[in-house]
């Protein structure tokens, strides 16, 4: 981009439609320009911060015109806080903009026939939905442009998110709508015991400091998970956080923390610690019982995951006696949940973990028709695996974000399977998958889920079956 250009300021754009990963779309002088944080329908006037030959991104100076469809944000962090980037946008617009977004991803990339599209599942619940959050202690906490100008001296340290693009920043959470339960009190009252304890937040730069991320985990059975993950291995200054929190909160069922002196805050390679109630708390779903440990993965939506395992097991169609694969199974959630329709339920998982919970899982509900296996689905899934088990008549697949590898898509085409079902948080590298499948695969139907409000996100299910 021209230095003529940037910062250069477009008045008067109308804002057209929404598009990818929640920015809205506007047009000058034959240009696409995106734009954050504004509603179809608005009229701005937009400074312009990066462009290419045919494109242009900018943010929103002013407003001429407010649409229709906008509406009042909740949330005082919406604009700095990068959780929620639809709050001022209706939820039925959210939803049907989900949905175009399937039915474009699969138009444009898939370039297979599809039938109509069906009308996304929307959540019962748009604030205080999700069973876990992640907040981050730093010593670097955002100031706004007045803070930085006042010149005054603010307190640096800050429990909250990651400000968007900028991993050393924190803006300190208030108040956040994504979680419920003690989850909002527990995060404020740590803050304000750390604080008049004067113990150290964790400087990413440095990589110093005791008290580094905070993690909360509820269940729908009214159990809480709580996980402090410390930076230094000081042991008088962990027990009075952890005495506080356990004599404050007895609402929390499993207390755990980990030391953490690693350059990232990932610790499934760690050992944890349980200092107060068990080291796993509870999910039920449809009478089955699933144990969540500290490094477990389960969807983050439970009253949606529910309304999207249940979309699974309605499109596998199962009879009770077929084999089904499940692939990329986890903890084993979606096995075990269609296992009791099933004759045999095969999981497979990459982190062995997981596979340990989906056999506990199976074994606490009295399930024996699976089995699990760890391994990289592209290397597991061999013909020497199908030799060995029978062939599948159903194939469940909930991949990553990154979609299937090539091997393994190659190798779902030879094993013919009579029907796919296709579980995917990422539309784009699902319909890219089923574009490969589409050799032998007819798609027959199509379910988004919205699995979280107020973001652009959405979890789509496919149903595929074997061209006659």
């Amino acid at each position: 981009m021209s230095r003529k250009m940037k910062n250069k300021v477009i008045t008067d754009l109308v804002i057209e439609r929404i598009a990818s990963e929640g920015k809205c779309v506007g047009h000058h002088e034959g240009k696409v320009v995106f734009v954050n944080q504004v509603a179809p329908g608005d009229v701005v006037d937009v400074r312009i911060t990066r462009g290419k030959s045919s494109f242009m991104e900018g943010e929103a100076v002013h407003f001429h015109e407010y649409s229709k469809d906008r509406v009042e944000p909740f949330c005082s962090h919406f604009g700095t806080c990068g959780g929620c980037k639809w709050q001022h946008i209706n939820y039925e617009l959210q939803k049907n903009y989900k949905r175009q977004q399937v039915v474009d991803q699969f138009e444009r990339i898939a370039k297979v026939p599809i039938p109509e599209v069906l009308p996304i599942l929307g959540s019962e619940k748009t604030q205080y939905y999700r069973n876990k959050l992640d907040f981050t202690f730093s010593n670097k906490k955002w100031l706004t442009l007045d803070q930085i100008r006042s010149g005054e001296d603010f307190d640096r340290n800050a429990l909250g998110f990651h400000i968007p693009k900028m991993f050393d920043k924190i803006i300190d959470i208030e108040h956040c709508y994504l979680q419920g339960g003690i989850s909002n009190d527990l995060r404020n009252q740590l803050r304000a015991f750390a604080l008049a304890n004067s113990l150290s937040f964790y400087d990413i730069r440095e990589q110093v400091g005791l008290l580094r991320n905070l993690i909360i985990r509820t269940t729908s059975t009214a159990q809480t998970m709580v996980i402090v993950q410390f930076g230094e291995n000081d042991s008088q200054g962990i027990e009075l956080v952890m005495k506080f929190l356990n004599a404050k909160f007895p609402e929390i069922t499993s207390l755990l923390y980990v030391i953490n002196t690693k350059g990232n805050e990932t610790f499934h390679d760690l050992e944890l610690v349980t200092f107060a109630g068990k080291d796993y708390i509870e999910e039920e779903m449809e009478g089955l019982t699933f144990r969540i440990g500290p490094k477990s993965f389960y969807q983050t939506n439970s009253e949606q995951a529910y309304e999207l395992y249940k979309v699974a097991r309605d499109f596998a169609q199962l009879k009770g006696d077929e084999v089904v694969y499940d692939l990329y199974t986890g903890t084993g959630t979606i096995a075990n949940f269609v296992a009791k329709k099933a004759k045999q339920v095969i999981g497979v998982e990459y982190v062995e973990a997981a596979i340990e919970d989906a056999k506990l899982n199976s074994q606490i509900n009295g399930i024996e028709n699976t089995r699990f296996y760890a391994g990289d689905m592209k290397d597991v899934l061999k013909e020497e695996f199908i030799q060995q088990h029978a062939a599948p008549d159903v194939i469940i697949t909930d991949p990553p974000r990154a979609g299937m590898h090539e091997d393994v898509v190659n190798m779902l085409v030879r094993l013919a399977a009579p029907t796919i079902v296709y579980v995917s948080c990422n539309p784009a590298t699902q319909a890219r998958d089923i574009a490969l499948l589409g050799e032998k695969y007819q798609v027959e139907r199509i379910q988004p889920v919205d699995m979280f409000p107020q973001t652009y996100h959405v979890e789509n299910v496919v149903r595929l079956t074997l061209k006659s």
